[in-house]
């Protein structure tokens, strides 16, 4: 299933990332394009599925939907920004 692809790279992108930082991950912030193929929900679905059991289960997930089917990203899951808790910065 292509969503499930997409979702294990997704997952692996954020662990890699999160694996780099101090602190607990506790939110992840996405850009779905218009043209994705995924609609938010069925997205949040699939990753809720892929991290039971992990770290990151319970992450909460922030999806911003782009309306725009000219927008350069419409056709992409795009990885914004991770949120952490008990960083230097707080």
């Amino acid at each position: 299933m292509h969503e499930q692809s997409l979702i294990k790279d997704l997952v692996g992108k954020i662990r890699l990332l999160a694996g780099r930082e101090r602190g607990r991950l506790v939110a992840a912030r996405l850009r779905l394009g218009a043209l994705a193929h995924i609609s938010a929900d069925h997205l949040r679905e699939h990753f809720e599925r892929e991290t039971a059991g992990t770290p990151l289960e319970g992450l909460r997930l922030y999806i911003d939907e782009l309306s725009d089917i000219h927008h350069s990203e419409a056709q992409q899951i795009v990885l914004d920004s991770l949120e952490f808790e008990g960083t230097d910065a707080e």
